[in-house]
């Protein structure tokens, strides 16, 4: 979890954010309520976000999905940049968080893009593989409970068209990833998860070593 780089000093960081980020007021307002939050690092930095938005209007995207809302910075950024017929899959089962998501949504005038469902997201996933939406998303965001990264990942990739872009967050988990003596569950699974990326056939692929690490997996 990161809400700056990792790895980047303050100044450096700072740096990078004052001749690249193009941060939206509103954003930048959503990012500093949350600031007040305990899990504040749960955010994704604003760099990031950027990134992201950039992503999204590359690919021409206009149906995507994001699993783990939080407070909302990544479904906001992406629906601003995406078209006015543009639509989100947003996945959370966290009524307080989302309740700020939501209500910036509304504030930034993108609410109608945004389709929330307070579920786990498996089971959303899994509903709109049955009613066959399968092949036609463009765009996938994965940051959500760590040990479920891969099974979030085939679901995407089935939901996915091919060309669309899956982006999984927190891949590099603060370094400790590269420490093999850490144990810790979550730990082990992104670990593990990485390793099977890395020699998965169905994508290219590339780790960005962006805020907490970001993993984009090209569905070909």
């Amino acid at each position: 979890m990161a809400n700056k780089t990792f790895g980047l000093n303050d100044s450096l960081s700072s740096y990078i954010q004052s001749v690249s980020v193009r941060e939206p007021e509103i954003l930048a307002k959503l990012r500093e309520e949350t600031a007040t939050f305990p899990m504040s690092r749960m955010q994704i930095a604003p760099e990031q976000g950027q990134f992201m938005s950039l992503l999204v209007q590359l690919l021409g995207a206009k149906k995507t999905l994001d699993i783990g809302v939080f407070t909302g910075y990544s479904s906001l950024a992406v629906a601003l940049a995406l078209p006015e017929d543009g639509k989100i899959v947003a996945c959370d089962i966290d009524k307080k968080s989302t309740a700020i998501a939501s209500r910036y949504w509304q504030e930034a005038g993108v609410s109608h893009k945004v389709d929330l469902h307070l579920a786990p997201a498996l089971e959303t996933l899994d509903k709109l593989i049955a009613t066959e939406q399968t092949n036609s998303f463009d765009f996938a965001f994965i940051d959500a409970d760590k040990r479920n990264y891969d099974n979030y990942y085939e679901k995407c990739l089935e939901l996915l068209r091919p060309g669309g872009l899956i982006a999984i967050d927190n891949v590099l988990w603060s370094g400790r990833v590269a420490d093999p003596n850490d144990s810790d569950k979550r730990t082990i699974a992104i670990r593990e998860f990485n390793h099977k990326l890395h020699q998965d056939s169905r994508v290219n692929l590339s780790l960005i070593p962006i805020a907490d690490g970001l993993t984009l997996a090209l569905k070909l």
